[in-house]
């Protein structure tokens, strides 16, 4: 077996109204005006508190907003072999 290591990364143009909040484990999620949280991995994640469960979303529009909003996107793969 061997690991596989996956960076993504995404510059995205955002309202300004959003913000970073760190959470417990010492991570960062982004806050959203409408009370919400993002934490963006795999797939975006929502959650309406920062330390609780977060789940994908079944609605078509906000994936395709958030999806806008991307305005480069780099991908590198790279095995790990010790």
């Amino acid at each position: 077996m061997k690991k596989l290591n996956i960076t993504i990364q995404l510059e995205l143009s955002v309202p300004d109204d959003w913000e970073l909040v760190p959470t417990s484990e010492g991570g960062q999620v982004l806050k959203l005006p409408n009370n919400q949280f993002l934490d963006m991995a795999i797939e975006p994640l929502f959650s309406s508190d920062p330390e609780d469960t977060w789940a994908s979303t079944e609605d078509d529009d906000v994936l395709n907003d958030l999806l806008d909003m991307v305005e480069s996107e780099e991908v590198t793969y790279e095995f790990i072999t010790h």
